[in-house]
C-alpha cells in the first residue's frame, strides 16, 4: 500500500516539477502561453498530439467496449491512421494560415476567412459546449483510477480534486510548454501501460493464443460483428472510425497543437507515427477479452481493467499500470482545460470585453479561466453519471461538425459564410436530437454524428454554390496564402494552368485575427 501511494505521489509531483522548470523558458506573452511562440519541436509535437488524442476514453473505454460489444473497437487502428492523415493534410494548412495571419483559436481562422462575426461566435460556442463533457470523462476516469490504485485510501472526490489541482499548477506556470513536456512522460507511460496490461492480464488464461481459443469456444459472438449484443455492426464500425478521428481532430486542443508547430515539415511524419502508436490497442483487446473469461457480468464495464489488475496482478504493478491510465486522462484534460481557457480569453474576453488588454492581462485571464472550467468539470464529474465511451462519442460528434467549414476555408474560394453557419447549426442540431430525444432514432444504425456531418456537408455545398461572396479582398487574400503554401510544400500542383501569383489580385494584409 505504501509503495502504491508513493507511485501516485510521484504521478502528482513530477508534472508540477516539469511545469516549474518549463516556466523558466516562458515569455510573458499570450502567444507563448497559448501556442509556445509557434516553436514546438518534433519530439514534443508527436508526444503532445498522441497523448492529447488518447485519453481515458482510450485507456478505460477501449477495454470496456471489447468486453461488452466485441470487435467493433478494432476500428481504432483505422481511426488512428485517419487522424494522422488529417493532421498532415488539414493540419499543415491550418498551421500555415495560422502562422501567416497570427491565429490562436479555431474561431480566428474560420471567422477571418468567412469574414463573419456570427460564425466566429458559433464556432467558439461549439468548441466550448462539446469540449466540457469530454473534459468531464477525463476527470471521471482519471480520478477513478487514482482511487483504485490507492486501494480506496484516496476517495473519488479527493482524487478528482488532486487531479485538477496538479493540472492547474503546472499549466498556470508553464502554459502549453509545460503541457507538451509532461505529455512526453504521459505518452510513454500510456503506450507501455496499455501494452503491458494486456500482456500480463492475458497471461492469466495462458497468453493470447489460449485466450482466443477459449473465447472462440465460450463466447464466439465477441469475435465477430455485430458483437454479443447484436448492436455493433458495420454501421457503428464506420461511425466510430469517422466521428472519433474527426471529432478529436477538430477539438480546440488539437487546433492549438497545429498552430504551435515550429516547422511545416514536422507534419509529414505524423500519419506514420500515429499509425505505429495505434498498436497499443492490442493491449486493450487482450485486457477486454480476458475480462470476458475471468470476470463476466461486471456491472460497470468501464471498471473491467482496474478490477482485473487489482485481482490478478501484484498491487504495486497494478498501481503502476493504473497510474499510466491516469496519465492518459491527465494528458487530455490538461490540454482541454488550456484550450477552453484560450477560447474564453481570446475569442470572448479580448474580442468583446477588452480589445486593448495588455499581454499580462490576457495571460492572467487565461490562467483564471483554467480554474473556472476545472471547477465546472469537477462538479460535473461528481454529479453527472455516464459511460465513458457514450459521453465521449456524443461530445466528439459535436466538434466533428467543424471539419466542414474548415476544409472549405483551406481549399475552396466559393465557401460561403451563410453556408458555414447553417451547416454547423443543422449538423449540431441533428447530433443533439438523435442523441438525446428518443423520437429521433438514428437511421440504419449509423451514429448521430455521421448524419450530422452528412446534413452539414450537403447544406454547406449547396448554399455555397447558390450564394455569391462579395468580400473579394478576403477571398483573394486567402487564395494568395494557399498559393504560397502550394509553392513551398507542393510545387507540383502549380502547373495546372492557374495564373501566377504576380498576376493575382493583390491581397490586403490581415491586420489581426481578432
Amino acid at each position: 500500500m505504501t509503495a502504491s501511494i508513493l507511485i501516485i505521489a510521484a504521478f502528482m509531483i513530477i508534472p508540477m516539477i516539469v511545469g516549474l522548470v518549463s516556466a523558466k523558458q516562458s515569455v510573458a506573452t499570450s502567444e507563448d502561453f497559448f501556442v509556445q511562440g509557434r516553436g514546438m519541436g518534433s519530439v514534443a509535437v508527436f508526444f503532445t498530439v498522441a497523448a492529447t488524442w488518447w485519453s481515458a476514453f482510450a485507456f478505460l473505454g477501449s477495454n470496456a467496449t471489447f468486453y461488452t460489444n466485441g470487435p467493433v473497437y478494432l476500428t481504432a487502428l483505422a481511426w488512428n491512421l485517419l487522424f494522422g492523415l488529417m493532421y498532415y493534410w488539414v493540419g499543415k494548412r491550418v498551421w500555415f494560415l495560422g502562422k501567416r495571419f497570427n491565429y490562436l483559436t479555431p474561431s480566428d481562422l474560420l471567422g477571418d476567412f468567412y469574414n463573419s462575426e456570427a460564425l466566429r461566435i458559433v464556432v467558439a460556442a461549439i468548441a466550448l459546449v462539446f469540449t466540457i463533457p469530454y473534459l468531464q470523462i477525463q476527470l471521471t476516469g482519471g480520478a477513478y483510477l487514482i482511487e483504485v490504485a490507492s486501494g480506496g485510501v484516496i476517495k473519488f472526490w479527493l482524487a478528482a480534486l488532486l487531479f485538477y489541482f496538479v493540472i492547474i499548477v503546472y499549466v498556470w506556470v508553464g502554459g502549453i510548454r509545460a503541457i507538451a513536456w509532461t505529455d512526453v512522460i504521459y505518452g510513454a507511460l500510456l503506450f507501455f501501460g496499455m501494452m503491458y496490461a494486456g500482456y500480463y492480464i492475458s497471461s492469466q488464461v495462458g497468453g493470447p493464443g489460449a485466450l482466443f481459443a477459449q473465447l472462440q469456444a465460450s463466447s464466439p459472438a465477441h469475435l465477430t460483428l455485430p458483437g454479443p449484443n447484436g448492436s455493433m455492426g458495420y454501421p457503428m464500425w464506420f461511425s466510430l472510425f469517422l466521428i472519433t478521428a474527426v471529432g478529436a481532430f477538430m477539438g480546440p486542443q488539437i487546433w492549438l497543437r497545429m498552430y504551435s508547430v515550429k516547422s511545416g515539415r514536422l507534419f509529414n511524419l505524423m500519419p506514420f507515427l500515429l499509425g505505429v502508436a495505434a498498436f497499443a490497442y492490442v493491449g486493450s483487446i487482450l485486457s477486454g477479452y480476458t475480462g470476458v473469461l475471468l470476470e463476466p457480468g461486471v456491472a460497470n464495464p468501464d471498471q473491467i481493467l482496474p478490477i482485473m489488475l487489482m485481482k490478478y496482478a501484484p498491487f504495486v504493478l497494478a498501481s503502476l499500470i493504473l497510474a499510466a491510465g491516469a496519465s492518459a486522462a491527465m494528458s487530455t484534460a490538461n490540454s482541454q482545460i488550456h484550450a477552453v481557457s484560450t477560447i474564453v480569453t481570446m475569442d470572448i474576453y479580448q474580442r468583446y470585453i477588452d480589445r486593448n488588454a495588455s499581454q499580462a492581462r490576457i495571460v492572467s485571464v487565461g490562467r483564471w479561466s483554467l480554474v473556472l472550467f476545472s471547477l465546472i468539470a469537477y462538479v460535473m464529474a461528481l454529479t453527472v453519471p455516464g459511460v465513458l465511451v457514450t459521453i465521449g462519442i456524443a461530445a466528439l460528434a459535436g466538434t466533428a461538425q467543424l471539419i466542414v467549414p474548415t476544409v472549405g476555408a483551406i481549399t475552396w474560394r466559393r465557401a460561403h459564410p451563410t453556408a458555414a453557419i447553417w451547416g454547423l447549426l443543422a449538423g449540431v442540431a441533428c447530433v443533439l436530437l438523435m442523441t438525446f430525444v428518443p423520437a429521433f432514432r438514428t437511421p440504419l444504425g449509423y451514429h448521430a454524428g455521421v448524419w450530422g456531418l452528412l446534413l452539414n456537408s450537403v447544406l454547406f455545398v449547396v448554399l455555397s454554390l447558390c450564394l455569391q461572396r462579395h468580400d473579394r479582398q478576403v477571398v483573394e487574400r486567402f487564395a494568395e496564402a494557399r498559393d504560397d503554401y502550394d509553392a513551398e510544400y507542393h510545387p507540383e500542383t502549380l502547373d495546372d494552368g492557374r495564373a501566377p501569383l504576380t498576376e493575382a489580385t493583390p491581397a490586403t494584409p490581415a491586420t489581426s485575427a481578432r
